[in-house]
């Protein structure tokens, strides 16, 4: 069985900072993609589909990490943990709303 850690990070931006937001976003995958451990880091936008039609917060880190461990560092790395701060916490952040949740492949 894979020890492997899936994680969906996604944000909604303030108004009018969308694209600021996605700037900042994108600007961290090189760093996390140097990480041990980290599999793939890739943040993407939502668009409209006819056969897509949930709903979610428009923008989307897709993770992958090769352990809980690997991605705990990864989560505590200061980079990750000021962007939160900065952008998510902080009431001049660029983020209105923020959910990350992590998965598992192993089906128990």
């Amino acid at each position: 069985m894979s020890q492997k850690v899936y994680c969906i990070a996604s944000f909604e931006a303030k108004e009018g900072k969308e694209k600021e937001l996605l700037e900042v976003l994108q600007a961290l995958e090189p760093k996390t993609l140097r990480e041990d451990g980290c599999i793939q880091y890739i943040v993407t936008k939502q668009f409209s589909h006819p056969n897509a039609c949930g709903k979610s917060f428009p923008i989307v880190f897709n993770e992958i990490w090769e352990s809980k461990e690997a991605f705990e560092f990864h989560c505590n790395k200061s980079y990750i943990t000021k962007f939160f701060q900065k952008h998510c916490v902080h009431k001049d952040g660029l983020v209105k709303d923020f959910n990350v949740c992590v998965y598992t492949d192993e089906i128990n």
